[in-house]
């Protein structure tokens, strides 16, 4: 993955509800993305813990991200399908980390596993959602 590519991806999300959240984008390769995000006050549900819609709309903008970089030229993608365990709180003012992998990369349809931990490494979430291809 090349720096350019990586920033490009970066300001391509950034105007929109991803860079609204601040997720930043660590790696993004067809096979695999990261990024990271910073737990704030306007994200949470609670006093100093993590709204689960945003856990969701974080690791629904990795799979988007990954099934991006597979797509044919012209082709484009949304989400038809997520699914997400929560196992433990993002706490305010902490930097929670994701990875996202591909489990299917299809002619149709791409289906990617994300998850998320917190900075100690304990699992918050797991997602696994199904873009389609368009």
């Amino acid at each position: 993955m090349s720096d350019d590519l990586l920033a490009s991806l970066q300001q391509r999300i950034q105007p929109f509800f991803p860079g609204l959240l601040g997720i930043r984008l660590t790696g993004a390769a067809p096979d695999r993305v990261t990024a990271e995000l910073t737990v704030r006050d306007e994200l949470c549900t609670v006093p100093g813990i993590l709204h689960g819609g945003a856990i969701m709309a974080f690791a629904d903008t990795l799979g988007a991200v990954g099934t991006i970089l597979n797509l044919p030229d012209g082709a484009g993608t949304t989400t038809i399908e997520s699914k997400t365990n929560f196992f433990a709180p993002g706490l305010v003012g902490t930097t929670i980390t994701a990875e996202c992998i591909p489990l299917h990369r299809g002619r149709r349809t791409h289906t990617w596993q994300t998850t998320i931990r917190n900075p100690e490494g304990r699992l918050i979430a797991q997602v696994t959602q199904t873009q389609m291809v368009l």
